[in-house]
């Protein structure tokens, strides 16, 4: 694995490009030294916000919402399992039970009304289980040399060049072998550099986004604060090839 440790007094300078997109415990991270990079997803897993399942879990006791989708299995019941998504009203239709109200309930108050309207006319104890496939509080981060920068949501999995493009892509300033990807892992901010050329030409991976990832593209320039902190990161062309 290779990682290097970034010099605070380039993360300091990094720091000012962030503020607007950056929360207060991420800042502190970068402050501390705590930062790390690295060049490849590889090397870089998913981040505290999302479980080794894939399933988000950045919100605690998480609530359903508007256009959720959501895998509900009755156990040994095999015809009224469905994928649904949740409707701009927050509600779900369901076999033999019809519209049930999801939205604003967690994971376990919706499995328990499921199964409390299952009990009162057709079956006996059943074992609802509910787990949420796409979750509409995913957020991902966009700044910089983009065309409309912003936070936009993450309805499915979605790789860097979709997340860029959903902001309509970089700008004509953008410095495209200056794309860095911040991340919290085990509690710590951590960067991973990309080439935008080299992602579309296919020569390395094009990595996937998560929930609460901030991307930032770099603007051409020798002034800009990304490019000091890209100085330090090691060669792009040692990124790995997929």
């Amino acid at each position: 694995m290779r990682v290097v440790t970034v010099p605070l007094s380039a993360l300091l300078c990094l720091v000012l490009a962030l503020t607007a997109c950056a929360s207060n415990s991420n800042t502190q991270s970068i402050r501390a030294g705590t930062t790390r990079a690295v060049t490849s997803t590889a090397n870089l897993p998913a981040p505290d916000t999302t479980a080794n399942s894939g399933a988000y879990k950045g919100v605690s006791e998480y609530r359903v919402g508007p256009q959720d989708l959501l895998e509900i299995s009755v156990f040994q019941v095999n015809d009224l399992n469905r994928t649904v998504r949740v409707n701009t009203g927050g509600q779900i239709t369901l076999p033999l039970i019809g519209l049930v109200q999801a939205g604003g309930k967690t994971v376990q108050e919706l499995e328990g009304e499921i199964a409390t309207k299952l009990t009162q006319n057709y079956l006996q104890a059943p074992q609802v289980s509910v787990f949420v496939k796409e979750f509409s509080s995913q957020r991902v981060t966009l700044e910089g040399a983009i065309t409309k920068p912003g936070i936009y949501p993450l309805t499915g999995r979605t790789s860097l060049l979709q997340a860029i493009a959903m902001a309509g892509g970089v700008d004509a300033l953008a410095n495209l072998q200056g794309i860095v990807v911040f991340r919290v892992i085990d509690g710590k901010k951590m960067a991973a550099a990309f080439d935008l050329k080299e992602i579309r030409a296919g020569n390395i991976e094009d990595p996937q986004i998560y929930g609460d990832d901030i991307v930032v593209v770099d603007q051409s320039g020798s002034k800009s604060a990304m490019r000091r902190f890209l100085e330090v990161l090691p060669v792009f062309n040692t990124f790995l090839i997929y």
